[in-house]
């Protein structure tokens, strides 16, 4: 059993409203999409963090960066874990 049209008991005039209201809508999608972009590019991006998460000294604790990323640390254990592996690779 097939489920009827929502639009069953719409008169032609309800339908030609409908579409006319559905096209002026994608027309203005592409407008929206275009200011919303233009808005998005011209955030401050610091005062939007700011209105997000208050104000905030971020060149001190808590906020600030750390002195170091980890990076150094991460590249050593690579280094460590490829000797494991090549030692392994190595002794087959």
């Amino acid at each position: 059993m097939e489920k009827p049209s929502a639009l069953a008991d719409w008169t032609p005039e309800q339908i030609a409203l409908g579409r006319k209201w559905a096209e002026t809508w994608e027309l203005a999608a592409v407008d929206l999409e275009r200011i919303k972009r233009k808005e998005i590019r011209e955030l401050d991006t610091y005062e939007t963090i700011a209105l997000l998460c208050g104000d905030a000294d971020y060149t001190k604790p808590p906020y600030a960066p750390k002195p170091w990323s980890g990076l150094v640390e991460q590249q050593r254990l690579f280094i460590k874990r490829l000797r494991v592996v090549n030692k392994v690779s190595s002794c087959q």
